[in-house]
């Protein structure tokens, strides 16, 4: 095997594209175009560099003879599953899809609410003739059907627990440039990532904003009811955004720590897990019922501010009592 031959194989192996080795060459990528067509041949000082960067010694892209690669650094563990850079991002591109699916799932759920709503506003409306038990019946039975179609959803997430199996479950150890490829998109990712939380939250806090203003400014029923329905869409498209972005840095991070688990994350972000899937529901429960029982929405958005700080709390404490059973 050639020299021009072991760049482009080593290369490829990092999962780099000629443009990502020419700018860490500090070269054009007609320069890395060249070296691996043979039509030119890097001088001493960046086949040096080219063996730092593959972490491959000189001899072995100096002297065709050897065409067996071995890096310098490289330590196997035979009791550990080997995953490729091609596995690993089959693994990250299935947890995506799932969390697509469990976001079309919670938007059913958050939303299965809408309908009953948007009829009560119907029917709180003078110049549209609706029965308010009739709305009310259909918005119910609304309620039902998105609530089928959302744990419909939820349960063919685990169409894909084989193929996240190997991963998933256990620890194992990553070939050869896959952990600098896979660190390197988490990297490119994490700008979007940013943006996307950013987006979430946003809507998250201004989804009370039609709510309040409605309530404040208007007064009337069916206007309020509307803009309840408005604040569950926002909250639902925020969600949207956020799940499947979330789980697909998890991945990442997943990949990388090489499923150590213990390593992802910290106690209190634990304990935040463990803490939310019941916390947060049931405050949602508790503003909707205090809200649509005294219909004073003026003063139950306080609910929202107590309720984070309540969170905060109770994840120190839940910290804290782990501190002394320790």
């Amino acid at each position: 095997m050639i020299l021009s031959e072991k760049i482009s194989q080593c290369r490829k192996q990092l999962g780099w594209s000629q443009e990502e080795l020419a700018e860490k060459m500090g070269v054009s990528r007609q320069s890395v175009s060249k070296w691996e067509s043979t039509n030119s041949i890097p001088d001493l000082n960046k086949i040096i560099k080219l063996a730092e960067l593959f972490n491959v010694s000189t001899d072995f892209l100096l002297k065709d003879e050897i065409e067996t690669v071995q890096h310098l650094t490289e330590e196997t563990n035979s009791n550990l599953a080997q995953v490729s850079l091609e596995q690993a991002l089959d693994f990250i591109k299935s947890k995506k899809e799932q969390a697509i699916l469990t976001a079309k799932g919670v938007a059913c759920f958050v939303c299965s609410a809408v309908p009953l709503f948007f009829l009560l506003a119907l029917s709180n409306t003078p110049s549209i003739a609706l029965n308010k038990q009739v709305a009310t019946v259909i918005g119910i039975i609304a309620i039902f059907l998105m609530i089928a179609a959302g744990v419909r959803l939820v349960i063919n997430t685990n169409r894909f627990e084989r193929r996240l199996a190997p991963i998933e479950k256990g620890k194992f150890e990553l070939m050869y440039g896959v952990h600098s490829a896979c660190a390197e998109r988490l990297d490119n990712l994490t700008p979007s990532y940013n943006n996307k939380v950013s987006l979430a939250v946003t809507l998250f806090i201004c989804s009370t904003i039609p709510l309040l203003l409605a309530v404040m400014l208007v007064g009337r029923a069916d206007i309020t009811l509307l803009m309840l329905a408005v604040l569950l869409f926002l909250v639902t498209l925020g969600l949207w955004i956020v799940i499947p972005a979330a789980s697909e840095v998890e991945a990442y991070k997943h990949v990388l720590n090489e499923g150590d688990k213990n390593r992802e994350l910290t106690q209190s972000e634990r304990n935040a897990l463990k803490l939310a899937p019941f916390y947060w529901p049931l405050v949602v429960a508790i503003f909707l019922a205090w809200s649509l029982w005294t219909m004073n929405w003026g003063v139950t958005w306080i609910i929202w501010p107590v309720a984070a700080v309540l969170f905060a709390a109770l994840v120190g404490l839940m910290g804290l009592i782990s501190k002394d059973s320790d």
